[in-house]
């Protein structure tokens, strides 16, 4: 047959794929979320996220010590304190277990990029994101705490803080506070598009952060809009946000498109819990190539957009990337 164009011809070998491959993939832009938990002698794996710890400070250094040889140069830190209260006040300490781990990772891993989760689900007794009045979230009183953490974590020595609360203006207040206390070149990574999304389960059992009664739906985004999407990046991006985010990931990789296309911003993506908890049980029940999938599910999200990627598999993506499995 007599044909002119042949796509076929540049999927003949390896190295030629890999010559004009549209999407590249660096271990630069892998971002490992790690829990780190108030108390002594804790390296407890969550029975939901199997291969993932909740880690205290006397045993983390074994896990910093593996992203650091894995290549992944940025972690994103969540804290799970021995205490919680009504308006989730350890959350803002200078002793708070966020920012003892930021000063213990800043003296012992100076290479790795901080990154601190600002949110009061995993502070507060009722397991809302904020201050409760009755049964609702106060949205601007919940602004002042959420200011407080991140300057906190700042003066810890937090490189970027990265507000997960969904209040309206948090990013602003969030700037404002910073810039007043003279951290005006410390970025914020807003999550400007979280989804109320059963994919966070997982993490809640991580954390201990479930809601003790209601849901988050008031305050997270309804998963049937994309459009309003755009209002609330546009907003953050107004507000002085740095960074976007869409979270969850591979469920909204439509609206990941739609923030890459529209705002000059980098864009990260969150593939949560349940999505790492998934791959998991798929790949022990031997129904997926367990290493296929996790490169596959990486390239599509890249590939729709992320500048960045925050994953549980950041450390194993790397070392794929290094061996030339994924690139």
């Amino acid at each position: 047959m007599n044909l002119t164009n042949r796509p076929r011809r540049l999927r003949n070998g390896a190295l030629l794929r890999s010559m004009v491959r549209e999407t590249r993939i660096s271990a630069d832009t892998l971002i490992y979320p790690m829990f780190v938990q108030e108390g002594e002698h804790i390296h407890e794996e969550i029975p939901s996220m199997p291969g993932q710890y909740r880690w205290s400070l006397d045993c983390v250094d074994e896990l910093l010590q593996q992203v650091v040889d894995s290549g992944v140069k940025s972690v994103l830190l969540f804290g799970i304190p021995a205490q919680k209260d009504e308006i989730g006040s350890r959350a803002w300490q200078p002793d708070g277990i966020v920012q003892q781990a930021v000063r213990h990772i800043k003296s012992r891993f100076p290479q790795l990029y901080v990154i601190t989760d600002v949110c009061m689900c995993e502070y507060t007794s009722h397991g809302h994101c904020g201050i409760l009045c009755g049964h609702d979230v106060d949205n601007d009183k919940t602004l002042e705490v959420l200011a407080k953490t991140a300057l906190s974590h700042v003066q810890a020595g937090a490189d970027m803080v990265a507000p997960s609360d969904m209040m309206d203006g948090r990013v602003g207040r969030i700037r404002q506070v910073l810039d007043e206390n003279g951290f005006v070149n410390t970025p914020i990574m807003a999550y400007s598009v979280k989804y109320a999304s059963a994919f966070y389960g997982p993490f809640r059992d991580a954390a201990g952060s479930a809601p003790a009664f209601g849901d988050r739906k008031s305050y997270q985004m309804d998963p049937h809009n994309a459009r309003e999407a755009l209002l609330e990046a546009e907003l953050d991006v107004q507000e002085g946000a740095d960074i976007l985010m869409v979270k969850p990931g591979m469920a909204y990789l439509d609206v990941l498109k739609s923030l890459k296309e529209q705002f000059r911003q980098p864009v990260a993506l969150y593939s949560v819990s349940g999505e790492y908890a998934m791959i998991q049980a798929a790949a022990a029940a031997g129904y997926i190539d367990r290493e296929a999938v996790i490169c596959e599910s990486a390239v599509c999200m890249y590939r729709a957009g992320a500048d960045l990627l925050i994953t549980y598999f950041a450390m194993e993506l790397a070392k794929y990337i290094r061996e030339g499995r994924i690139g």
